[in-house]
């Protein structure tokens, strides 16, 4: 399973006052560096060889244009939203993607895309913008066994 932080985004920490998930132009978008290093992570992915099986994204437009310009396909999440500007729902948030990554058998290989936060409070590691952890299910526990950017 690979969990990783959308690309790289204009300048700034968050998305700006009175945002909405239904309006990408109120939101802290990729940039066009972001737009060429999410197909690049697709390309590096089909030339190791990773066949990708379901690939769910935070509704957060930045995740979205991510997983669409690796995988061309994206089934937005809501247990993979940011949680950024409130804390309240990051233990149920967490919970179930923990679940699900768990349950999860294949085909493919699942591709979880989603923010810095969410990251961190599932795997206790910090990653950088279009940084993925390789995340392996074993024993009720998700470790990550590899990390990469392109």
């Amino acid at each position: 399973m690979i969990l990783l932080r959308h690309a790289q985004t204009d300048p700034g920490i968050g998305d700006p006052p009175g945002f909405r998930l239904d309006a990408c132009g109120t939101q802290r978008n990729l940039s066009a560096e972001g737009r060429t290093q999410a197909e690049r992570i697709g390309r590096v992915l089909s030339e190791a060889g990773v066949t990708l099986g379901p690939v769910r994204s935070s509704r957060w437009c930045r995740c979205i244009d991510t997983a669409r310009l690796l995988a061309g396909r994206v089934e937005p999440w809501p247990a993979l939203d940011s949680f950024f500007g409130g804390r309240e729902t990051e233990v149920v948030q967490t919970a179930a993607v923990r679940e699900w990554a768990l349950a999860f058998s294949g085909p493919g290989t699942a591709l979880l895309v989603t923010h810095q936060v969410n990251m961190t409070a599932l795997t206790g590691e910090w990653a950088g913008m279009g940084e993925a952890l390789v995340l392996r299910a074993a024993n009720g526990a998700l470790t990550v066994v590899g990390r990469f950017a392109a």
